[in-house]
């Protein structure tokens, strides 16, 4: 599998005033370009050189791991924005949202909690379980659901750099800027 970063579907000033210019370039630019760059590095000449991101995310340990965690989770919150969006989840999705959290408001809440409360740095994921029941986690560094059996369906970035060129150490209004620029069509069809 040819490891490299996915182009965008929005250019790097669509965003803002959400997330700007500056912070896609050196979020999206400089850290999700340096996490590919590593990994190829990492693997050449080893049983991952041409292994999946997921098989990477499930059976690597140590950097191999975590480039390969940190180039999916990227591609994955990168590829859930859009500046013109739908606004709330479609079908599945909403009805599993409201049987797992009562409300979608309620929902935004407790993810919002979560992304803000995260200690240190590292990804707040909502994740369907096997039974199709959604569930919100913490994942510490490169931390990724795949690794426990859980399937992504939307991710928030923690990290400093996601967000610090534009709110500095405010990240909770950075997780409240977040929710205007979800594309709810990409994050329900991963549903």
């Amino acid at each position: 599998m040819e490891i490299k970063l996915p182009e965008l579907t929005y250019s790097l000033d669509a965003l803002s005033p959400h997330i700007g210019r500056s912070t896609l370039e050196f979020h999206y630019g400089k850290h999700h370009q340096a996490y590919v760059n590593n990994l190829i590095r990492l693997t050449n000449g080893t049983q991952y050189e041409n292994a999946s991101l997921e098989q990477i995310i499930k059976e690597a340990e140590g950097p191999i791991f975590n480039n390969g965690a940190q180039v999916w989770n990227h591609t994955f919150y990168f590829l859930s924005f859009s500046p013109k969006g739908a606004s709330e989840p479609k079908e599945g999705l909403a009805e599993a949202i409201i049987k797992s959290f009562g409300s979608f408001a309620e929902f935004k809440k407790k993810f919002s909690d979560a992304a803000a409360a995260l200690f240190g740095s590292g990804w707040v994921w909502l994740v369907k379980k096997a039974d199709g029941s959604l569930e919100i986690i913490k994942e510490s560094n490169a931390g990724n659901p795949l690794r426990n059996g859980l399937k992504p369906v939307l991710t928030c970035d923690v990290w400093e750099h996601a967000y610090y060129l534009d709110y500095q150490n405010r990240r909770p209004d950075y997780v409240k800027a977040f929710w205007n620029i979800l594309d709810w069509d990409v994050i329900s069809n991963r549903f």
